[in-house]
């Protein structure tokens, strides 16, 4: 399979993986041949990449990040909790994230067991879905970057359940941000902005009064939009001001905004978006935390078509466990030309050989 950008995707290619809606429902099936239509649909639904089939590339195995029973019943116990979050009762929120707490617990550790279990990198690009409300999927896929940081830096088991408890928590503030303010798709002005950072607050607010749930979990969604040189929100927090978790939470936060797509910027790619948070290494976001996150999360997915400082293309077909920027690349093409058969090489014992850049719009050229 190969990792395409929806824009190079030719009429008549097969797709590779099938394209689900937020309830897991299939959209489009595995195997079918795109249409210009559902090309053009697919684009409405803004679903950047897509997997097509590829002769040379077809036994590359792409691993989701979690089952998809799992990712259901997590998807569904975060909507279901944060819609009853809307209620201005302070009462009935307590109450209603007390009930939510015992089946969030039990979903953190079916999702750390799924994560400690699979043999590559994590990747969210490995599954292609369809989303009604990206704060639902933003908060499960912060919970599995944050958990896969947690597994990484060896936290024993209670500070991981905590952790991932602050992790899927973390924005329920924002279902008491006006609905106007949530869901503009353009730029915020300062004032909707301003009302928008609230959230840190509010989400301390309906969680420090659950008595299921520990305090430290209410202090997650409080300090994870805090940076270490005081720059962030809402105290201007510094360095060890700042809870471990917190950091965890912040560089798992903006990997995924930074890499889903939004109405008003494309998503980047995975190994751009760790340049982003290499750019704020050490004054932003915590060193450790960011090279725990490097060795836990494949920056180049399986599938995706890369180039190498030689000048060779090819896919990348394998990870190397904690070397993410070192994958096994399945050679097609060299000098410009297609390669008549395709070979790998492993990076991790190629030192001299790196890759320099992404290519998502390399269109078969190759039948066989």
């Amino acid at each position: 399979m190969r990792l395409l950008k929806l824009d190079s995707i030719s009429h008549g290619q097969k797709l590779g993986k099938s394209i689900r809606n937020s309830s897991g429902h299939i959209l489009i099936n595995e195997g079918v041949e795109l249409t210009s239509r559902m090309i053009q649909r697919l684009t409405e639904l803004n679903i950047p990449y897509v997997y097509v089939q590829d002769p040379r590339t077809e036994n590359i195995r792409i691993e989701s990040a979690i089952s998809e029973p799992l990712r259901q019943e997590a998807m569904e116990a975060i909507e279901t909790t944060f819609y009853e979050m809307q209620k201005r009762d302070a009462l009935k929120n307590t109450l209603s994230l007390q009930k939510a707490s015992r089946r969030f617990l039990g979903i953190i550790r079916n999702i750390m067991e799924e994560v400690k279990s699979r043999t590559e990198l994590i990747t969210l690009l490995a599954d292609v879905y369809t989303y009604d409300n990206y704060i639902f999927t933003h908060s499960l896929n912060v919970t599995l970057y944050t958990l896969a940081i947690g597994l990484e830096l060896k936290l024993p088991q209670k500070q991981l359940e905590t952790l991932g408890l602050g992790a899927i928590l973390h924005d329920v503030g924002k279902m008491q941000v006006p609905l106007e303010i949530l869901m503009k798709p353009g730029k915020l002005t300062e004032d909707e902005f301003g009302a928008m950072k609230k959230h840190s607050e509010w989400g301390f607010d309906l969680i420090r009064n659950v008595d299921t749930l520990p305090l430290l979990v209410a202090h997650c969604a409080f300090q994870h939009h805090e940076r270490l040189d005081g720059s962030g929100y809402p105290r201007g927090l510094i360095g060890d001001e700042i809870h471990d978790f917190g950091k965890i939470i912040a560089v798992a936060d903006v990997f995924d905004a930074v890499t889903s797509h939004r109405v008003y910027r494309t998503a980047m790619l995975p190994h751009e978006g760790l340049e982003i948070l290499y750019a704020g290494a050490g004054r932003q976001f915590d060193v450790k935390i960011i090279d725990a996150f490097r060795k836990s999360v494949a920056i180049y997915p399986n599938g995706l078509g890369v180039i190498l400082n030689d000048g060779r293309k090819g896919v990348v077909s394998s990870q190397n466990k904690g070397m993410s920027d070192r994958p096994v690349v399945r050679i097609l093409e060299e000098q410009g030309m297609p390669v008549s058969i395709p070979y790998e090489i492993d990076l991790s014992g190629k030192i001299d050989v790196v890759i320099t850049g992404c290519d998502t719009a390399i269109k078969e050229t190759i039948k066989m």
